[in-house]
């Protein structure tokens, strides 16, 4: 099967009101166009040119979006499968209904996802050593001599052991906190740096959030356009800006970590919580021409097209193109359209130039 699929992007607040519509050459709606889904999950499942939901045909494991945030979403981590299964029978056994506010699994899945930066993309990715967060909390405190919250702070951070308690005090508004997220806002102005700019623009948008101090404990991704973040269970992140193609494992488990306000429950998201210091998760192509970018996980594979080649593949994909105009298989994918090719299709012979993009299963 080879199906032409569409969707209506999601509206929420963070999303950009241009750049999905400018991506695609499509109207743009006016408000906010923050994710277009391209996939048979039922939070926004694909439709067929008839109106009927690609999910009557078929099933994907994966699920691709087009993100575009103006700005940012909410410290988050995702479950193994394992802590999926667990707290998914768990919260059954408790009577939580599925769309509940509270409830925190939805089903009994994983969520590892990657990024494909589009434009220049900032991102919150995994906690970084101890002693770079103290380094800069020093250089805060040398601009706010004598201020206790800051120095405080920075004495229960000693070496990597003490991450996970930091993040716990933070996280649950311990005594001082609130007063270590104003001073941080006050100081942050006069100390240069991108990961002091950041603090000013999360207070702009979550005035007081915990968050805003748990920045400072993470890693700052600047990403390139063509630059891509895996960012597997455990990992606590947030996107800040920018335009991007994500994929996923079509899950909806999402434990959050502050800077949003919906549901936060901390004990169980520092069950999930991997807290062991890492470097920017950089996810680099285990080929080129295509590029073909394979996580650690065998949901879903990305293959970033830009010129006429052959893409092997063993499974369902989705085809999704924003520039330019290929000839994929005897069909005509123009910027803007999007595919559902089932696997019996064999590999896909492309020609043609611009930008395609291919999610499937990986290998």
């Amino acid at each position: 099967m080879f199906l032409s699929i569409s969707n209506t992007p999601r509206d929420y607040a963070w999303g950009s009101t241009t750049a999905i519509a400018d991506l695609l050459g499509t109207t743009p709606s006016g408000g906010p166009e923050a994710e277009l889904w391209l996939g048979t999950h039922p939070g926004s499942p694909s439709l067929l040119p008839d109106g009927s939901p690609l999910a009557s045909v078929v099933q994907l494991p994966f699920l691709l979006k087009v993100l575009a945030a103006a700005s940012p979403l909410s410290l988050q981590a995702h479950p193994t499968i394992a802590q999926a299964v667990a707290g998914f029978a768990r919260e059954n056994a408790a009577g939580i209904p599925l769309d509940a506010p509270d409830r925190n699994y939805r089903d009994e899945l994983h969520k590892p996802e990657i990024i494909f930066a589009l434009s220049p993309f900032r991102a919150l990715c995994g906690f970084r050593p101890a002693s770079e967060t103290a380094s800069a909390l020093e250089r805060l405190c040398a601009a706010a001599p004598g201020n206790p919250y800051l120095n405080g702070w920075l004495d229960r951070l000693n070496d990597d052991d003490d991450i996970r308690a930091c993040f716990e005090w933070l996280i649950s508004r311990g005594p001082g906190v609130d007063e270590v997220v104003a001073a941080l806002v006050a100081t942050a102005p006069l100390v240069s740096g991108d990961h002091y700019t950041l603090i000013g623009e999360l207070d702009a948008a979550y005035p007081g959030d915990p968050g805003i101090a748990i920045s400072l404990m993470l890693n700052l991704a600047e990403l390139s356009p063509g630059e891509v973040l895996f960012l597997p269970a455990g990992n606590i992140h947030a996107y800040i800006e920018g335009l991007g193609i994500e994929v996923m494992a079509a899950s909806d488990n999402v434990l959050r970590g502050g800077l949003t306000p919906k549901h936060v429950d901390v004990p169980e998201l520092l069950s999930v919580l991997d807290f062991a210091p890492l470097p920017v998760p950089y996810l680099r192509p285990i080929s080129s021409d295509p590029d073909v970018f394979r996580p650690s996980v065998r949901d879903f594979e990305l293959v970033h097209v830009t010129g006429s080649c052959t893409v092997e593949r063993a499974a369902d994909a989705i085809l999704l193109c924003t520039a330019g105009s290929f000839t994929v298989s005897g069909t005509v994918v123009e910027r803007g359209a999007s595919f559902f090719v089932s696997a019996d299709e064999g590999a896909l012979e492309i020609v043609g130039a611009g930008e395609l993009f291919v999610a499937t299963s990986g290998g």
